[in-house]
């Protein structure tokens, strides 16, 4: 959990540096080829601005991916350089405090989920697993039941 304490940071900025454990950030990852199975270090620095919270840092954690066109597992770093957050302790939208501190984890989780891969690949110009030919990879009875096929007779078609 990374909590900051509301009366630390009354009169100072104050410096936070660590890791947060898989565990913790809870990503809720249901796919099989991002997986989040390393800790997230964070170096941020937090202050008090009139009614509001201001974070702002660096973020960093490395998934363990499969390409989605060879599939073959890769390590991918996510970064966030120059991460910042502007939390409202008044209003609507502030959060929850408990015995002074608010937990900034959920806002961590939802800011680096948005920067995971949709489709990781291993490298920008992988061209996939290698294709092999139908007629290579096939048997002579095997190509005689292709042929007399649904597919082959509508292949005969003149469109």
């Amino acid at each position: 959990m990374l909590a900051v304490n509301l009366r630390h940071v009354e009169t100072h900025e104050i410096h936070l540096e660590g890791e947060l454990s898989v565990e913790d950030l809870d990503f809720g990852l249901d796919d099989e080829m991002i997986r989040a199975e390393q800790p997230l270090r964070y170096d941020l620095t937090v202050q008090k601005l009139g009614h509001a919270l201001l974070a702002q840092g660096r973020l960093q954690v490395t998934l363990n991916c499969q390409c989605v066109r060879c599939l073959t597992p890769f390590e991918r770093p996510v970064a966030l350089p120059h991460w910042t957050l502007l939390l409202p302790l008044a209003g609507d939208e502030r959060p929850a405090v408990h015995d002074d501190c608010v937990d900034l984890t959920p806002f961590v989780r939802e800011d680096m989920l948005l920067e995971f891969p949709a489709h990781p690949l291993c490298r920008p110009g992988c061209a996939g697993l290698k294709a092999i030919t139908t007629a290579a990879a096939r048997t002579a009875g095997e190509r005689e039941r292709f042929k007399s096929s649904a597919w082959a007779e509508l292949d005969k078609l003149k469109l």
